[in-house]
């Protein structure tokens, strides 16, 4: 892990529209929220929109199909835990059943990403 001048590790950050991670620069002052320009003007134009239209400043907007992509990726998670859950009962090879439940964390983790 990078350290930090005083020797304690940096802490890795990510972007606040996309989830990269955010590149580090090595400049001191204010640590940045975007990966980039053009993740910080999508970021502004969402917070304007959403400030046009009224809604509280933390108002999740979603379009259909990011609607329509955060349900798919729901129904693979619980797949997936369904899949972990019959291998237990059918009282599967454990080893098997670490393999269903790291793909388990790993749905999870996409999951985690919202854009």
């Amino acid at each position: 892990m990078p350290q930090s001048p005083t020797g304690r590790p940096r802490r890795v950050r990510y972007c606040a529209w996309c989830g990269r991670r955010v590149p580090e620069t090595g400049r001191q002052g204010r640590p940045r929220l975007y990966c980039a320009q053009s993740c910080r003007q999508r970021a502004y134009e969402r917070r304007t929109s959403v400030h046009r239209g009224g809604l509280p400043e933390d108002a999740v907007v979603l379009s259909a199909a990011e609607l329509a992509d955060l349900q798919d990726r729901l129904f693979q998670l619980r797949c997936a835990a369904e899949d972990v859950v019959t291998a237990v009962d059918d009282a599967t090879d454990p080893t098997d059943v670490r393999k269903l439940a790291h793909q388990v964390v790993q749905v999870a983790a996409e999951l985690e990403r919202l854009r």
